[in-house]
């Protein structure tokens, strides 16, 4: 689980040990406050291991997804639960910050899925679970780099599957709307807002059905379909205050 500390991650792993799942590695920045975390609400798996990472240490990822496949004697799932908000993420943003969001989001992200996906390849099985966002269906100028980023990881991860799937390896993708949790803290819900667990449903739903792309709430997907569309000034007024 890459980004194992968000309660996302955590919900997802909550709700794939009721389909099975018995041992995962977390994958964290910080693992004295995530294990606090789960010292006070342990997950339902049998062994946990939490492992030091930072998604922006390019240099530490094949280590990772090495020291990974040791602990688990081989990975048949991988969660990319990365990435940061980034409040008012459009153009009063500083370049520096604008910087630090764009390679949190797509950079850091898409060499520790490249990491993995080589390790799946070679084992010549496995799955990938991608977390990208509505907002890189089509940038909004709130947040505009956010969704920027969003849209890169969420290209990256659609020509990873493509890559793989001849050496037996799924690369599913979703796509959740507005998901309230410790990284929306203060902002105002948006329209068909969801929770953490109703994500982590989600996924499992995917997995089970072998889908490629997953909105969340599923009614998002034909949504944007015409939303994608729609010419720029009108989208500008209904994207004005989401």
């Amino acid at each position: 689980m890459l980004g194992g500390g968000s309660d996302i991650a955590l919900a997802i792993v909550r709700r794939l040990a009721a389909d099975g799942l018995r041992s995962v590695v977390l994958a964290v920045r910080d693992p004295e406050a995530v294990q606090a975390r789960l010292d006070a609400g342990p997950l339902p798996v049998d062994h946990v291991t939490l492992e030091s990472w930072d998604a922006l240490d390019a240099d530490e990822h094949d280590d990772l997804v090495m020291r990974a496949t040791h602990t688990l004697g081989r990975i048949d799932l991988v969660v990319c639960a990365v990435g940061s908000l980034g409040h008012h993420a459009g153009l009063t943003m500083s370049s520096v910050d604008a910087d630090l969001l764009l390679r949190t989001n797509v950079t850091g992200p898409a060499s520790a899925l490249l990491a993995a996906g080589r390790a799946l390849e070679v084992q010549g099985s496995g799955t990938i679970v991608v977390l990208s966002s509505v907002a890189g269906a089509r940038a909004r100028r709130s947040n505009f780099v956010y969704g920027a980023g969003k849209a890169g990881l969420d290209t990256f991860a659609q020509g990873l599957g493509d890559a793989l799937r001849d050496a037996g390896v799924r690369v599913m993708v979703i796509r959740p709307g507005f998901v309230a949790s410790k990284m929306t803290t203060g902002l105002d819900p948006a329209p068909m807002a969801t929770t953490p667990e109703a994500v982590a449903d989600a996924i499992a739903t995917g997995l089970a059905a072998g889908k490629r792309i997953v909105w969340v709430p599923g009614r998002l997907g034909p949504m944007f379909a015409v939303l994608r569309n729609v010419p720029a000034p009108l989208w500008r007024r209904i994207a004005s205050d989401r």
